[in-house]
């Protein structure tokens, strides 16, 4: 097992992968990797959606916010991962790791509650193609996207502060890579059944609500689909909602492990490979997944290069 550097009194020290230092530099160059993808691909998201007239939809102002998201979500980790990895000492402030804390759950539970938002929109999209623009209009969207940084930062502000505030008795080794709420909680030196019983009913409700609202949405756009007898219409229904669902099941699929049930076994044993996963990996891969599967983006970003190019000749 890897020496820890503890030298630092007062500090949280994040046990992290230390138990693995032959697995820590692998996750070094995968974190690394992951994180410049990331930065690169939600930020030419964003850039192409505001900057192109033709995405100045409902669906690519909903993709602008969740690649903002994952984008600050990252940061709010990757930065401190890959210096516990790299170095002997393995500790992080406890003004850092309360602003971590607030940080990554802010921005995951706005993201569980935005994905919900845009499943409504691709709802709307296909089932009510003809009143598209009247339901979704921008005022609407705002309220949605407002709606969902309001569930996460109030969701934040109660179970962040509540956890923090949680007597340790001088407890300081977290055993995860970073300071989230379900390891936190496990330092504490007094009874935590009831913050558990909280942290699993905010789970219900930034969790499995959204989740039973998106799988609500997908049956009505499935129905819609199955009466639906062009293959041209199959193709461009599933292309309009193939990419978001693959998100979806992504996120859900390693979010729910943790914060569904953080007691288990399997919670315990791979969190931290799950959180890894929901927190660095799947940022990455939504660029791509949008778009690689998405006309629209590819189509965009192949006019924005048009655009540069006659621009620099001109200049020439």
């Amino acid at each position: 097992m890897t020496t820890i550097n503890e030298s630092l009194a007062g500090d949280f020290i994040l046990v992290g992968f230390s138990n693995h230092p032959q697995l820590e530099k692998i996750l070094f160059v995968v974190v690394l990797i992951s994180y410049l993808l990331t930065l690169v691909g939600n930020t030419v998201i964003i850039l192409i959606s505001c900057l192109d007239p033709m995405l100045h939809t409902p669906m690519y102002y909903f993709l602008t916010h969740l690649s903002f998201v994952d984008l600050c979500l990252t940061t709010s980790i990757a930065p401190q991962l890959l210096w516990n990895l790299h170095g002997p000492y393995k500790t992080i402030s406890p003004t850092g790791c309360a602003i971590q804390l607030y940080a990554s759950l802010a921005l995951g539970s706005t993201e569980c509650v935005l994905l919900a938002v845009m499943a409504f929109d691709r709802y709307a999209a296909v089932c009510r193609p003809l009143h598209y623009a009247t339901v979704m209009h921008s005022r609407l969207c705002q309220s949605l996207v407002g709606m969902a940084w309001l569930s996460g930062v109030g969701n934040t502000l109660i179970q962040g502060t509540i956890t923090l505030r949680l007597p340790r008795c001088g407890n300081r080794r977290i055993y995860h890579f970073i300071c989230e709420v379900p390891a936190m909680v496990k330092l504490a030196c007094v009874n935590i059944h009831a913050n558990e019983v909280q942290l699993f009913m905010a789970s219900l409700v930034l969790l499995l609500l959204p989740l039973t609202l998106i799988l609500i949405s997908y049956g009505c756009i499935a129905q819609a689909v199955m009466r639906i007898r062009s293959a041209q219409a199959w193709r461009r229904a599933l292309g309009t909602c193939g990419s978001h669902l693959l998100v979806v099941t992504l996120f859900y699929g390693t979010i729910t492990a943790v914060y569904i049930q953080p007691n288990s076994s399997y919670a315990h044993s791979q969190g931290k490979f799950i959180t890894l996963l929901y927190t660095v990996v799947t940022p990455t891969l939504n660029p791509l997944i949008y778009t690689l599967r998405n006309k629209d983006v590819k189509g965009a970003l192949k006019r924005l290069l048009q655009k540069d190019r006659a621009q620099q000749s001109e200049k020439l």
